[in-house]
């Protein structure tokens, strides 16, 4: 470490930074001495005052609310209550080699949930060879008999996958868990970069950081690559339930930015085996639908009859052949956090390779021995239930009261095959600007990762969601209970790449239907002219 960066270590914003002794910090290795792929950018931040950094923290924060960027919060008294999403302004870093290691363990890893997947629902070579209990795949309530015998367009089921990633204190990466059914978040991605960029160019600009804003192209392109046969231009919508879906930022979000509809359910309809769109200029077929929506609200015709956000016929439609489906319906039974457990042997039997990312130790309620370890040790573990999302219905052991601890003990006992248990794992910390104290601490993070898969096709985007447990001592990162994210620095490698002008330009603009879509001051402006919110409806 020079001399100069020694001499700002008691000085500057982050001159009162206490490290966790028992923590991996990702910026600091101990005391007075940082990583080496963050000493750059710890000189540029040890360059503000603390007067100068909360100012550019509101800048950032506006930037967020010009963009209409919320989400819903139902845990609340107030249920539904919009909040501006958190964002830090110091960016995790993760060095090229390193991510390298890491998109070759994700791609293995969602190769081979998309070949469970097809086997599943096809020959269940698996379930015969016992590597997979049956018994876990037939009693998840996201298995879904109506695909049976049905291959999707392109052998592809988990088109858009997020695979939630954590740094453990002994320096490696390990899978936390899969989301294939609708993982969101990759709005607050791409969000985060604009604020990033807007707020602190002349800091992010001196850096090689790989671009994140060619996924809504490439989730496009991947969308156009399982079209039905014969369709030479696809029309590809996004459908979502609506306006008042916490994640519909994101579904207007992506459609903007991909140029397609964004649609709800009455906005289409099925005619002998078709979907149609209804536009001003009279019915358009639709070919690709990015559904954000779950499989129960999909069809009223093939599960709730009483859905109101779904489009009566299209899972026949989609049988047939005459459109795609993304992801694919029935794929939440291989997100299931007891088949988790499972996904390093199915790694090995599909792939006959032995697992790039680890896994975190499971244990499973349903089975005796680990049911009575987790009863006995409740105090030490986390406890999940399989099926759900956002960081709901969890328990850390450690931070539980013996009230809590007895009512989940009756849980699990009333419901074993609904709950797994994992050790409480030493999450990485990384600097993270506390408001109210005004001060950086170490906060906990992890990072979702976005994968897509198409017809001969694999993408990982060089980044993705740096969540942050903003309250001290969580563990749990997710927007819905009180977490953050920051901007994710995948680091190219010299020579790597695009140049800085170019990248500049692709951070700043998209194009749609042959316009520019500028990411400015007030949103996204398409043209010379005009600015469309993506707030809510009627914002202005």
């Amino acid at each position: 470490m020079d001399a100069a960066l020694r001499q700002n270590q008691s000085n500057g914003i982050l001159g009162n930074y206490q490290i966790p002794p028992q923590f991996l910090d990702e910026v600091f290795m101990a005391p007075g001495q940082v990583h080496p792929h963050y000493q750059a950018v710890y000189r540029q931040f040890q360059e503000f005052s603390k007067e100068d950094f909360k100012e550019l923290n509101e800048h950032a924060k506006m930037s967020f609310f010009n963009q209409g960027i919320t989400f819903s919060v139902y845990s609340d008294k107030s249920k539904g209550v919009e909040r501006i999403f958190p964002f830090d302004l110091f960016p995790r870093i993760i060095p090229a080699q390193e991510w390298a290691r890491l998109e070759e363990g994700i791609i293995q890893r969602c190769v081979a949930l998309n070949l469970f997947m097809q086997d599943i629902y096809g020959a269940q070579h698996i379930l015969r060879d016992k590597v997979v209990p049956a018994e876990l795949i037939f009693s998840s309530k996201n298995y879904l008999k109506a695909m049976l015998d049905f291959k999707p367009i392109g052998g592809i089921y988990n088109h858009i996958s997020g695979t939630d990633l954590i740094k453990h204190s002994d320096g490696q990466y390990y899978v936390l868990e899969d989301n294939l059914r609708c993982p969101s978040g990759i709005s607050y991605v791409l969000s985060n970069r604009v604020a990033m960029k807007r707020t602190l160019f002349q800091v992010f600009r001196q850096f090689n950081v790989s671009t994140v804003q060619e996924y809504p192209q490439e989730l496009l392109a991947t969308m156009q690559s399982v079209a039905p046969k014969g369709i030479d231009a696809p029309t590809c919508v996004v459908l979502t339930p609506g306006v008042y879906n916490s994640a519909y930022f994101e579904h207007a979000f992506l459609a903007l930015t991909m140029g397609v509809p964004l649609v709800e359910g009455r906005d289409l309809y099925v005619e002998k085996n078709f979907v149609y769109m209804k536009t001003i200029n009279g019915p358009k077929r639709v070919d690709v639908v990015y559904r954000r929506l779950d499989d129960d609200f999909l069809d009223p015709m093939a599960f709730k009859p009483d859905s109101m956000l779904g489009v009566p016929g299209i899972m026949a439609a989609y049988k047939k052949g005459n459109v795609n489906l993304l992801n694919a319906p029935g794929t939440g039974f291989a997100d299931d956090k007891a088949v988790y457990t499972y996904v390093p042997d199915i790694i090995k039997y599909y792939l006959q390779q032995d697992p790039i990312l680890n896994n975190v130790h499971t244990y499973r309620c349903e089975k005796d021995d680990d049911f009575q370890y987790v009863l006995e040790n409740m105090a030490n573990l986390v406890i999940k239930p399989v099926d759900e999302s956002g960081g709901y219905g969890i328990l850390i052991g450690n931070k539980a009261t013996k009230e809590q601890l007895a009512e989940f003990k009756t849980l699990v006992t009333e419901n074993r095959r609904k709950y797994i248990a994992q050790p409480i794992m030493n999450l990485s910390m990384h600097a993270t600007f506390i408001e109210g104290e005004d001060q950086f601490e170490p906060r906990h993070v992890d990072l979702r990762t976005f994968t897509l898969l198409g017809k001969d096709r694999q993408f990982v985007l060089k980044g993705g969601l740096s969540r942050v447990a903003l309250k001290k001592g969580s563990l749990i990162v997710n927007s819905s209970q009180g977490g953050g994210s920051k901007d994710t620095w995948v680091m190219m490698e010299d020579g790597a790449g695009m140049s800085m002008e170019q990248r500049d330009s692709m951070e700043q603009s998209m194009t749609m239907d042959g316009q520019t879509m500028t990411m400015g001051p007030q949103g996204m402006s398409i043209g010379t002219e005009g600015t469309m919110s993506m707030g809510k409806p009627g914002a202005e």
